[in-house]
């Protein structure tokens, strides 16, 4: 009969039904401004290999070499220097960025240790800056230290880091760096209050003795 439809028909309305999966223009975790570190998965390393660090801060806030920041900091490092594995071996502090030297037991333990220290210094820092909100870039730069050459490069490069950043200091070493708990200087400076700097001893042998293969570290020596 006309007007009517077959029981045996099928319809279906149209829909308008949107496109998802595959391929999409701007899909997928959006990349940090301030960061610069790529999202690829990091790289793993042995236990006997210490890692050079680098966390920056995000833009706009006041330098980390001031008397204040810098109190907030070493207690932080005092609190997460050696936990789950993870031990902060040196420090460098600059004005918008972190320079840590550590020892891990694993990749896992490198993470949640950086993790629960970076956590306690936003903490700190934040209830000094009287604010909320993120602190550091989303992600840090690490590089893993597997030769003595390494080491004895990342140790100059830390340690003098003020120096190749153009900075002056009266000090024979910079005061916002662990250098003052470092025995590897070229010329044995006597150092008062080397106990206060909040680091641990180095367990591995590349940083306690095979970087030394490439001779003592100069306290005028100014990193490439």
């Amino acid at each position: 009969m006309l007007g009517k439809k077959s029981r045996n028909s099928s319809w279906q309305a149209s829909l308008p039904f949107t496109k998802k999966g595959g391929v999409r223009r701007g899909a997928g975790r959006k990349k940090c401004k301030d960061s610069g570190v790529s999202h690829c998965t990091r790289a793993k390393f042995a236990k006997s290999f210490p890692v050079h660090v680098t966390v920056r801060l995000r833009e706009g806030f006041r330098s980390l070499r001031r008397v204040e920041e810098y109190a907030v900091l070493k207690r932080c490092f005092e609190a997460g220097r050696d936990r789950g594995g993870f031990r902060l071996v040196h420090y460098s502090v600059q004005a918008t960025h972190l320079h840590l030297l550590v020892e891990a037991q694993d990749r896992v333990a490198l993470s949640r240790g950086l993790q629960g220290l970076l956590v306690r210094i936003a903490k700190g820092l934040n209830r000094l800056w009287k604010r909320g909100g993120t602190v550091f870039a989303d992600r840090y730069h690490d590089h893993v230290l597997r030769t003595p050459r390494e080491v004895r490069h990342a140790l100059a490069y830390v340690l003098n880091n003020a120096r190749h950043h153009g900075a002056q200091y009266r000090e024979l070493m910079d005061r916002y760096s662990s250098a003052a708990r470092f025995d590897g200087w070229r010329e044995n400076p006597k150092v008062e209050g080397m106990e206060r700097i909040p680091v641990t001893r180095a367990r591995t042998w590349l940083m306690k003795i095979g970087w030394r293969r490439h001779r003592l570290i100069s306290l005028h020596e100014i990193p490439g």
